[in-house]
């Protein structure tokens, strides 16, 4: 299926299995993509910068073999009008911290399904790149298109899409699949061969003969006012019936032509080269444009000027970083741009009008009332267990430091609970009057047992557990703007037992008491209940004090943290649409629909290598901390993407599902170990303070000699209050895991960790 091409200059050859297999494993191909990930390496240690990198990739590469996937050219010239197809198309998933593990996580087992023949690590290490068989009927762009919507990856690269398009070999050792049986199945016969010389100099770029306008690429690269030119069609098709359909397709094209022209700067070569093609040829496409472009010029129609309007409208709220965050230059966690244009239904909505420094309190406040309402559904984490899907949140921050934005959130989210509450109240009060006024021998009227979602935070233990017996496997919801009441309310020993009930509402355990009197409530439950508490870091710090930390409830709890405003200027709030708050409702009875077990496959994997990743670094460091918030992080990071799957009501976790996830396990480590990690025990590690200490490439089992004693890691370690027992065990650990080998009875010798270094990153 492939043309060839061996070495700087050569001829383009028609590849077989055996051409193939020695060019990817021959030295010079191994010995150039080694020394590209060598490069990368100085640019993550600092040594490089990314522009001298991106010099030095574009020269190696000119060292490679490349490939021609989308066709092959008898004569001999890798021109598009040479071209016959192969049937076979390139997809490219680029800038991806990891993309071994994106394969296996996201691809590996829908490789069938996809038609996938061959999938490989590019040079450079940072992207991946798939070689797939067209959908029958499908040209290039729409078979890359209907890739793009299986992957839901909304950046995929649109300049794909040549028929002279190559792609550079690599090592076999990059290659993560291959069918080589359907790879070769549609191969040339011999001669067809070319006998012609290529510049691999020109290798990843669309050849041509000069006097050959190039095949469009949908406007890619060209932009009106900073809008993609494939943005503003898209949108036009979206206000204008949709993409042409067979038979309309030289009149629907047309009339794109005339209505695009006038911010073409009414130029015929900006407007070919950014016109869709639908499978036309160069010259029927010219044709229409030519016809387009009869008359004299006139301005922008009605029709184009409210979309470029409504895109710059919405580029502009996208960039938005607000005034304030612009001028005293907070630091904060923001979303990924590709991860906040792909939030899941509900969620997007509830970040409308939100500075961008206060995104994550309110999807933090937020979760867990969307799990609450997704109550009836059951979820397989990686470790095998059954979970439902508690959460719990508090989200801290100084006086006036905005809290409120995250209430106004929750509040539209709670608005179907309070209506039901409100009947339900209504019932329970009425009992009480009728108990009230019943006459001194009368009967009792029965108790209604009403079902009761929300309750306030300073819920009595009682009142809380008549609550949990009426719910019915329900979970109940609380919502606290202070979170010193709750202490105050709880400072008559209470508190140890709301503890206990936080604690086993996130693992869905069981909690009662046992009153011999009819005037408390006794019983036993199953507790299923979530809250979010905003509250000072001053009253975080008495609720959670150093003696209590380790009950283990810091570890489930989400924590957010607000920007710092001190000294700074007001906020600038937007206002959410009445369809904004419809669509929040819409995503609650979604939720609510959901019963039984959803299967979540990928969303299992991709985090149980994040967790895995943090146990390296922890052990790495000797970082108790991290160690010990690593592993819930990781069920909070996977319930938040379970909500976001459920959401989407796709069959299938997406790409941003995953993504999502494994920024809130992320997010949720990162705070967890800053609000609570100086206080559990003396003797683990501060990891934060460690981390700044021993970055990535600088970890304490870094730093040790390739053999070393236990006095060298003590040396390391001093000023640390980590015990000698502590040492042996984290060596110990080492030695099982196969990084390090005992030499005699004091030294141990550092093994090769090239197995044991994980290199899975967190998509951010």
């Amino acid at each position: 299926m492939f043309g060839l091409a061996l070495s700087i200059k050569s001829r383009v050859r028609n590849c077989t299995p055996a051409l193939f297999n020695q060019v990817v494993d021959s030295e010079q191909t191994a010995r150039v993509c080694a020394e590209i990930e060598d490069a990368l390496e100085k640019v993550r240690r600092g040594e490089m910068s990314r522009e001298d990198f991106e010099t030095y990739k574009g020269e190696q590469k000119k060292r490679l073999a490349i490939f021609t996937p989308h066709a092959t050219f008898p004569k001999g010239r890798r021109l598009s009008e040479d071209a016959v197809p192969s049937g076979l198309s390139m997809y490219d998933i680029d800038h991806i911290p990891d993309p071994r593990g994106y394969f296996r996580s996201m691809i590996a087992d829908r490789v069938g399904e996809l038609g996938i023949v061959l999938a490989h690590v590019t040079p450079s290490t940072e992207g991946l790149r798939l070689f797939f068989v067209m959908p029958e009927g499908m040209n290039l762009e729409e078979a890359q298109r209907w890739m793009s919507q299986q992957l839901d990856d909304s950046d995929y690269d649109g300049c794909v899409k040549d028929l002279a398009r190559c792609s550079f070999v690599v090592p076999r050792e990059y290659i993560l699949y291959l069918d080589e049986e359907e790879l070769f199945r549609a191969s040339p016969s011999p001669s067809r061969r070319g006998d012609v010389e290529l510049p691999a100099a020109e290798a990843d770029e669309s050849i041509d003969s000069s006097n050959q306008t190039p095949l469009p690429s949908g406007g890619l690269g060209r932009a009106f006012k900073g809008i993609p030119y494939s943005e503003i069609i898209k949108e036009w098709w979206n206000k204008n019936d949709g993409e042409p359909a067979e038979g309309e397709r030289n009149v629907k094209l047309h009339k794109l032509a005339v209505n695009l022209r006038a911010i073409c700067d009414n130029k015929k070569e900006v407007l070919l080269a950014v016109m869709p093609r639908f499978g036309l040829s160069e010259m029927e496409l010219k044709s229409i444009v030519d016809s387009a472009c009869k008359e004299e010029p006139k301005g922008v129609s009605k029709k184009m000027q409210s979309i470029v309007d409504a895109l710059l409208t919405e580029a502009s709220e996208e960039n938005e970083t607000t005034e304030w965050d612009a001028e005293e230059n907070n630091s904060y966690f923001t979303l990924p741009a590709s991860l906040k244009k792909n939030l899941a239904m509900g969620l997007k909505e509830s970040l409308v009008g939100v500075p961008a420094s206060m995104h994550m309190p309110v999807l933090c406040s937020v979760l867990p009332i969307a799990a609450a309402y997704a109550d009836q559904v059951e979820v397989e984490y990686c470790d095998g267990n059954r979970q439902r899907l508690g959460l719990m949140s508090i989200i801290r921050g100084e006086q006036a430091s905005g809290k409120s934005v995250c209430k106004t959130a929750v509040d539209i989210w709670k608005r179907q609970f309070d209506e039901e509450d409100a009947i339900a109240r209504k019932r329970e009060e009425e009992w009480k009057e009728r108990k009230k006024a019943r006459k001194a021998n009368e009967k009792a009227p029965d108790d209604p047992k009403v079902l009761i979602r929300t309750v306030p935070v300073t819920v009595s233990c009682s009142t809380l557990l008549k609550r949990f017996k009426n719910a019915n496997g329900h979970c109940l919801y609380s919502f606290g703007e202070e979170l010193d009441t709750l202490r105050k309310t709880n400072g008559a020993g209470n508190w140890s037992s709301k503890y206990d009930i936080y604690r086993l509402s996130f693992d869905n355990g069981e909690w009662g008491q046992d009153y011999n009197s009819d005037q408390a409530e006794s019983g036993v439950v199953k507790v299923a209940y979530n809250w979010t508490m905003l509250g000072t870091d001053g009253a975080m710090r008495k609720c959670f004090r150093a003696d209590n930390i380790e009950n283990g409830l810091s570890s489930r709890v989400m924590v957010a943290e607000m920007p710092d405003s001190s000294f700074a200027k007001m906020p600038k709030y937007g206002k959410r649409s009445a369809d904004d708050e419809a669509k929040i409702q819409e995503a609650v009875t979604r939720l609510r629909s959901y019963s039984g077990f959803v299967d979540t496959p990928r969303l299992r994997k991709a985090i149980e290598e994040w967790v895995e990743e943090k146990r390296v670094e922890a052990a790495k460091d000797i970082d108790h901390v991290k160690d010990v918030y690593r592993k819930r992080a990781a069920v909070i990071g996977f319930r938040s993407g379970v909500i976001f799957h459920l959401l989407t009501g796709a069959k299938q976790e997406s790409k941003a599902c995953l993504e999502f996830a494994l920024m809130m396990a992320e997010y949720t480590l990162e705070q967890q170990i800053k609000a609570f990690g100086e206080a559990l025990q003396q003797e683990y590690v501060n990891a934060r303070e460690e981390c700044q200490r021993n970055g990535k490439n600088n970890s304490v089992f870094d730093q040790l000699p390739p053999v070393f004693t236990m006095e060298d890691l003590k040396s390391l370690k001093q000023g640390d209050s980590c015990t000698a027992h502590s040492m042996r065990m984290i060596v110990s650990r080492w030695r099982r895991d196969g990084w390090i080998e005992k030499t005699d009875t004091k030294h141990w010798k550092k093994c090769n960790m090239q197995h044991a270094t994980c290199n899975i990153k967190h998509l951010q």
